[in-house]
């Protein structure tokens, strides 16, 4: 099969989709692998390093995206629409929940769409999985950095010091993403509770994470409580393929200190804080009601080295099933990877994403 690896354009999007050690394992499977010039660069990877691998490398990404099957790390942009057509696979991060534009570009092209975020295995999202965990830790330290003064923030130190009492710190959801916050939260030496649903999630936590963080119940009231005194809270709620529910409203901001933090990990989804909007790596940053917004929606981004390989070492054994098999072949063979199938043939085939769209869904044959 040819596989394309496009250089990615959204502003300050640093990683690549797959590593010269990928190209090597696809290329040796007897497949093509083109790769645009300078698509690992930030990443520490040479454009040298993807040739000795066996990769063809071009400046076009008219002929990267020729290939049969793309795989990319984020979201076409409106710029890429142009390539979309009926026979191209399409394997990235997708999140249509929140970008109805590209969701209505896939359908009227006919490409077929498998998101990385909705591929299951036993209940897990093996795909997403080390992207969480990386903007998880990262959420603790972009928290504790806008929490000194000098930044905006209202001056607390996370850990505190003896004799003074150390930041509250609240993680709303308990996967992947919200149980690496709050171990990095309860590293640093903070007061973190999580608010979750889920009553095994909950016994899960407890018993896997330092005796400083608590566990409660994700209702209304609960969040309203936790906002009173919050110093960080950190967003890290999902739905596979829906978008994030608005869990704090304008109005229960009125609450909060001055000079306290929001990472909103969900907002590649919507965001689960009404008052976020998507910010970059250059403009993180906004405040709303006197609290400071962190909104990037590409967080992983700023660690490219350690994002590239995490998200590559996972991706890999997708993209070389797709390859070796054909499309049709692999959704059969892997009920997991089909479950990651968004688009097929001018339709929404995630039954999730087109309930929270209010779209029509065609049941996915793969399944």
């Amino acid at each position: 099969m040819h596989i394309g690896v496009p250089r990615e354009i959204k502003k300050l999007e640093t990683r690549v989709a797959c590593t010269p050690s990928a190209v090597r394992h696809l290329v040796s499977g007897g497949h093509r692998v083109m790769v645009q010039c300078g698509a690992g660069l930030d990443s520490g990877f040479s454009d040298d390093k993807y040739r000795r691998a066996g990769a063809v490398m071009t400046e076009s990404s008219e002929e990267v995206w020729q290939s049969e099957l793309v795989v990319k790390v984020k979201e076409p942009l409106e710029e890429e629409f142009r390539h979309f057509r009926s026979d191209l696979i399409l394997f990235t991060f997708l999140h249509l929940a929140g970008n109805p534009s590209l969701l209505q570009a896939l359908l009227d092209s006919g490409v077929t769409a498998i998101a990385y975020e909705t591929v299951q295995d036993n209940g897990r999202l093996p795909l997403l999985a080390p992207m969480s965990e990386i903007a998880g830790k990262m959420s603790v330290l972009m928290g504790g950095y806008y929490l000194a003064h000098q930044h905006g923030g209202e001056g607390i130190l996370l850990g505190g010091v003896p004799g003074v009492l150390p930041a509250k710190v609240s993680v709303l959801g308990g996967g992947s993403a919200g149980m690496q916050a709050a171990r990095a939260a309860a590293s640093c030496g903070a007061d973190v509770t999580v608010l979750e649903l889920d009553q095994e999630r909950m016994r899960f936590l407890e018993a896997a994470l330092p005796p400083q963080v608590h566990t409660l119940y994700s209702t209304e009231q609960h969040i309203d409580e936790q906002l009173s005194s919050v110093d960080l809270l950190i967003g890290a709620v999902l739905v596979p393929g829906a978008a994030a529910a608005k869990l704090v409203t304008r109005s229960m901001l009125r609450s909060v200190k001055k000079g306290a933090v929001f990472v909103d990990i969900a907002i590649d989804q919507g965001g689960c804080f009404e008052t976020s909007r998507a910010t970059t790596h250059d403009a993180p940053v906004f405040i709303e009601e006197g609290v400071i917004h962190y909104c990037v929606s590409n967080m992983p981004a700023a660690y490219p080295r350690t994002s590239t390989e995490a998200l590559s070492g996972a991706t890999l054994s997708c993209i070389r099933r797709i390859a070796d098999l054909g499309f049709e072949s692999a959704m059969v063979m892997m009920p997991g990877l089909a479950g990651g199938l968004n688009i097929w043939k001018g339709t929404v085939t995630h039954r999730t994403l087109a309930d929270s769209l209010g779209l029509s869904f065609t049941e996915n044959p793969f399944l």
